[in-house]
């Protein structure tokens, strides 16, 4: 157990709830920095301190970290949309400008260590090679405006540790586990598979991280990540097909049988995305231009880096599968088939 506060932002995300209850298990006093308006369910019966502010707010954010030893900052604004004008600066207020002031709170509070929770789409990618640390991010690749932000943010993270700060980032891939109270898309697509009503997918593939090895992964980057330094946390590269198949494994039902062609969906998103999303933009989007492209993209990461330095150890994908279904169906969400 640290001595002192630990402060979460975003402790109702994915990430964050599996984080906050990794924490609580060591023992840790921590502090959760929420949003009034939201939906803060995930973190019922859970003792911990619960403090209200908006990341944009410099002031309030500032007294959050306030009398705070530690800092996980989870909280961002995720999109696989283009969006309007309104929706990038939406995007970039909260990742970027919030970022900024959860940096400048902590150097002006002297809190002892940052983690930032970074993003895979602010790493670089090239198509024959796993994604790493040190390759730079291209930015005139065609980048969703989330994952520019989250570039940015790595930068804000850099002139903080310039400054003298230490901040580490600690990157996530494609969550699955539980504790996904949104729920993710990924997690959307579960349930629907649990109850029959996913009719068809699309092939592709991404880098998948365990709810359980994400939370694992901030907390050895507090211990012993170096200040200035980025940290990817992966479980296992898996294709649709492959999630499917776990899907079938813990569900005991039939995988669908239509696999729409890429290239058609990838077409029909871009012209939903213009007509039908943009006449109904509070709609849930479950294929969007985005989100097809990233995983037609079958990117993959390596995470030697955070198990050379950090002693990172990574479980099983079909065990975060699992532990996903069953806390679904815990939480009422999925009725089991019988």
């Amino acid at each position: 157990m640290s001595a002192g506060i630990t402060l979460v932002t975003g402790a109702t995300g994915h990430l964050g709830a599996n984080l906050v209850r990794r924490l609580l298990e060591e023992g840790e006093q921590v502090r959760v920095m929420m949003r009034a308006e939201h939906d803060n369910g995930a973190l019922d019966g859970l003792d911990v301190e619960r403090v209200f502010a908006d990341l944009r707010n410099s002031e309030a954010v500032s007294a959050a970290v306030r009398g705070c030893a530690r800092v996980y900052h989870c909280a961002a604004l995720v999109s696989t949309i283009e969006g309007n004008a309104a929706h990038k600066r939406e995007i970039f207020d909260t990742n970027v400008r919030g970022t900024i002031h959860v940096l400048q709170a902590a150097e002006r509070h002297s809190i002892d260590k940052v983690v930032v929770s970074g993003s895979l789409s602010a790493t670089g990618y090239e198509p024959d090679r796993s994604s790493h640390e040190d390759m730079p991010f291209y930015p005139f690749d065609r980048h969703l405006p989330y994952g520019f932000t989250k570039h940015l943010t790595e930068h804000e993270c850099l002139k903080a540790h310039a400054n003298g700060l230490n901040v580490v980032v600690a990157t996530s891939c494609a969550i699955i586990g539980p504790h996904d109270y949104v729920p993710s898309r990924m997690g959307r697509v579960l349930i629907d598979y649990a109850h029959g009503s996913l009719r068809a997918y699309i092939p592709g593939g991404f880098e998948w991280v365990s709810g359980r090895d994400i939370a694992e992964g901030h907390l050895l980057a507090m211990r012993h990540g170096r200040s200035g330094q980025k940290y990817i946390f992966s479980t296992a590269y898996a294709s649709v097909d492959d999630l499917m198949a776990l899907f079938r494994e813990v569900t005991g039902r039939p995988a669908p049988r239509l696999r729409l062609p890429p290239y058609l969906m990838a077409i029909l998103a871009e012209v939903t995305d213009k007509t039908w999303y943009r006449a109904f933009p509070h709609l849930p989007r479950r294929f969007t231009p985005g989100a097809v492209r990233l995983l037609q993209m079958r990117r993959r990461a390596g995470h030697d880096k955070a198990k050379q330095e950090l002693g990172y150890q990574p479980t099983q994908l079909s065990q975060a599968v699992r532990e996903a279904y069953e806390d679904f169906v815990r939480r009422g969400l999925i009725v089991p088939s019988k």
